[in-house]
């Protein structure tokens, strides 16, 4: 799926957004979905911290799992993983249009940080079960 691009001053306005207002919206979806069962991390994922970029637009969104939950990350610095894509990249991950392993291979997701916690994440995501809503 190919989103057109976005604005100009859209993208200018959200690189100046500070990382931890992007962290807390980020962390509370991430809360709803695993509040709603959609959305449950593995034991591998407690404690370590994570970022997401959407490449398109600029953003940088770090986050962290504790006690089995998303967390926002106030305090900057290196993630243990980092995802980095465009935002239709990820919509395609989550709504289950492609896969990981395509996308990175096509070089369209950069993954840094711990190959090892990478591996889980992926794996886990592809196992997660998708809400209907979300599916096309």
């Amino acid at each position: 799926m190919k989103l057109p691009r976005p604005p100009a001053a859209l993208v200018r306005l959200g690189r100046r957004l500070p990382p931890p207002v992007l962290s807390l919206h980020f962390a509370a979806g991430l809360a709803l979905a695993h509040r709603l069962g959609w959305l449950r991390p593995p034991a591998e994922l407690d404690g370590r911290r994570f970022a997401i970029e959407l490449t398109g637009l600029g953003l940088r969104i770090p986050f962290r799992c504790r006690g089995g939950a998303f967390r926002p990350d106030w305090g900057g610095g290196a993630a243990d993983l980092e995802l980095g894509a465009e935002a239709a990249d990820f919509l395609g991950l989550l709504r289950g249009e492609t896969d990981a392993d395509t996308l990175f291979f096509q070089r369209r997701l950069r993954i840094g940080g711990d190959t090892e916690l990478g591996l889980i994440v992926k794996n886990w995501l592809d196992a997660a079960e998708r809400p209907a809503w979300l599916m096309p």
